[in-house]
């Protein structure tokens, strides 16, 4: 369900934008849609899990935030974001 610490270095290293970059905007997004990605292969198949629904989609409305912050405060960044992680708006 949750994503391993290699994993969550290997996003991070893809989308950091210096080489201490570990916290911002478009670090946060793409690890949390890869949070969300494996949430949602893990309801595909433990449907009546509700806890981790809940849990889904507050993951999914925290991304939600953080990219009408990017689209107010860099548009560029943000649709490439977008195309990077295939997301659509």
């Amino acid at each position: 369900m949750s994503i391993t610490k290699e994993q969550k270095t290997d996003v991070i290293k893809e989308f950091r934008q210096s080489d201490a970059d570990t916290g911002s905007a478009q670090v946060q997004v793409a690890v949390l849609s890869r949070r969300i990605s494996n949430l949602t292969e893990h309801l595909k198949t433990h449907q009546k899990d509700h806890a981790s629904r809940r849990g889904l989609l507050m993951l999914v409305s925290r991304r939600r935030r953080l990219l009408n912050y990017l689209s107010r405060q860099e548009p560029d960044v943000y649709r490439d974001l977008l195309s990077r992680l295939s997301l659509r708006k």
